[in-house]
């Protein structure tokens, strides 16, 4: 049987992205079928190829690439190119004459010195989907600044939601414990690419897509941002709370915790009835959601009470068989051990000449009944494919 040819068969990206927010755009391509061609410092290679421990392990025990540049590179070719030096960039301007897209994170206007900026390689070629990701956009007061997802996490308002609230053990704000702001940009850059592809191919004219991390976190504070256009009040730190719905946060069992997600008031009666607490579903001070919200103090410790007694295993069946909405609080081990991770096919496993183990990575979510997520090629050694690429790709 021969396998389908992933969606994005036959687009060419030049990937000029390094860490995390750009790879994880070009990554998603390349699981998408794109050809994907890395660009990286002869020598060095992406940032996060040292980015360790933890490393994995090379065929004779010596420390190889780092785990944290194995969750963004998968399916890409490796080209090891100093684009600072003419012979480097003018590589690149060749290569950029045969792709479709180019993403690239340098800071605003970095590459304009190499030829290699949007001006410069659209007019190599007007086809061209070229993507800056930067901290701050390609205009405004910030533009010249670098950005980073921590500094952008507590810039963009993420910060100021997330922690413990005032006068609480531990109280702070908090980074969330994954760089979301990198993540969502590469996501909401991906987005923009095959917008940008679909108008290409239909009028034959390229374009320049701008995208910015403090734009990203702004859009991504969603209904907190809402509440404050609408209340006039900026939301604060609730710990695991939630501004708008209770109860929605974890509760204490003997042997762990649950989350417990009342969306509507008819899945509270339903909790009160499997806790052994019936009348409580109709109680004043809690038999509508916004009653609920205003009276969190009361409900919470409640709630705690009663589930205390139950072992998560226990309470999850009581809640789902009454149709509540839960789910344990896994460490990550117990993620990929959840039997719905292992029907899914959460983990990919590839091989690597050089390395002892095969790389493991989580598999992309996009699911497409006839052009399915392809898992051609792991994450490539620095340099790999530069001879290849370089004598074999050539300008129409």
């Amino acid at each position: 049987m021969t396998q389908t040819q992933g969606p994005l068969s036959g687009v060419r990206v030049l990937d000029l992205s390094r860490v995390l927010a750009g790879p994880w755009a070009t990554q998603t391509l390349a699981d998408l079928g794109a050809e994907v061609i890395k660009i990286e410092r002869p020598g060095e290679g992406d940032d996060t190829r040292h980015w360790g421990p933890p490393f994995t392990t090379t065929t004779d025990g010596s420390k190889g690439d780092a785990a944290y540049f194995m969750c963004a590179n998968r399916g890409k070719k490796s080209v090891a190119l100093d684009i600072a030096t003419p012979e480097g960039a003018e590589a690149v301007r060749r290569l950029a004459a045969t792709c479709d897209v180019v993403v690239e994170n340098f800071k605003t206007g970095g590459l304009a010195k190499y030829g290699l900026d949007y001006a410069g390689l659209s007019a190599v070629n007007p086809r061209l989907v070229y993507c800056s990701i930067t901290g701050f956009g390609q205009d405004g007061p910030d533009a010249h600044r670098a950005g980073y997802d921590y500094m952008i996490q507590a810039m963009g308002g993420l910060m100021s939601v997330t922690g413990q609230p005032d006068g609480a053990p531990g109280a702070e704000p908090m980074k969330v414990g994954v760089a979301v702001v990198d993540l969502f940009t590469g996501l909401y850059a991906s987005n923009a690419i095959l917008a940008a592809l679909w108008h290409a191919r239909a009028t034959g004219e390229g374009q320049h897509v701008d995208i910015a991390l403090f734009d990203v976190q702004a859009a991504m504070l969603a209904n907190q941002a809402t509440n404050w256009f609408v209340s006039g009040k900026a939301p604060t730190r609730m710990g695991n709370a939630h501004p708008n719905l209770a109860p929605y946060q974890p509760f204490p069992c003997s042997d762990g915790m649950v989350v417990i997600a009342v969306g509507n008031d008819g899945q509270f009666r339903a909790l009160a009835k499997a806790l052994g607490v019936e009348p409580m579903g109709a109680d004043p001070r809690f038999s509508t959601n916004a009653l609920r919200v205003q009276n969190r103090a009361e409900l919470s410790p409640t709630l705690s009470a009663l589930t205390a007694s139950f072992t998560m295993k226990e309470l999850m069946a009581a809640l789902e068989a009454a149709g509540v909405p839960c789910g344990p609080v896994n460490t990550i081990d117990q993620v990929f051990e959840e039997p719905q991770a292992i029907h899914r096919g959460l983990i990919v496993e590839q091989t690597r000449p050089d390395l002892a183990e095969p790389i493991r990575t989580v598999a992309s979510p996009i699911r497409l009944s006839r052009t399915p997520v392809r898992y051609d090629a792991p994450p490539p050694k620095l340099g790999q494919d530069t001879d290849d690429v370089l004598a074999t790709i050539k300008p129409d």
